[in-house]
């Protein structure tokens, strides 16, 4: 179910799946499509098409960030911890199952940088090696990983290697598409 919303006030938008970023104006017509993991998906008629707004700009929608469904990073300290929690909150705009219960996270590592603190590479695919919303997905979840305490710098790296199946669905991702 579609939500019609018009934008209170200018925010940033990212264009589905280009990645080009617009400014999007007030009194727009939006219908916000999903609000999953901190951001919001924007189907807008008047530029004909979706566009991704971060939780920061919520209130341009007249929501809250917690109606996206951020989750804090409540690690405990745990960097590593709190790096996977971070990547649950990403998700492809138009599927409703975060990243690492898609399987498209192959693997994450936390490495020391040269001046004390904390580089985090992630390895990720796609659904589809023609999947336009690499860039975008990969993207967000930088952002929310550099936004973890003492981390200054995180690579988000797409790889094909091996391809992804639906196999690599979590029981948990399974159950939210309705698989088996």
């Amino acid at each position: 179910m579609m939500e019609r919303i018009e934008l209170t006030r200018e925010c940033e938008g990212v264009q589905v799946p280009a990645g080009n970023k617009m400014t999007l104006e007030k009194g727009l017509e939006a219908f916000i499509t999903q609000s999953l993991g901190g951001t919001f998906t924007l189907q807008i008629p008047a530029y004909g098409g979706l566009f991704r707004v971060a939780g920061k700009d919520a209130d341009a929608l007249g929501k809250t960030p917690q109606d996206a469904g951020v989750v804090s990073a409540s690690g405990g300290g745990d960097l590593e911890a709190m790096v996977w929690e971070q990547l649950k909150t990403c998700f492809d705009p138009e599927i409703p199952v975060n990243i690492v219960d898609l399987g498209l996270v192959y693997g994450m590592e936390v490495k020391d940088a040269d001046d004390g603190t904390k580089k985090v590479e992630v390895k990720m695919t796609l659904t589809a090696q023609g999947c336009g919303m690499g860039a975008s997905i990969a993207t967000d979840a930088r952002y929310k990983i550099m936004t973890l305490p003492g981390v200054s710098e995180a690579d988000v790296d797409l790889v094909w290697d091996p391809p992804w199946t639906p196999q690599m669905i979590s029981p948990e991702g399974r159950e939210r598409l309705g698989i088996d």
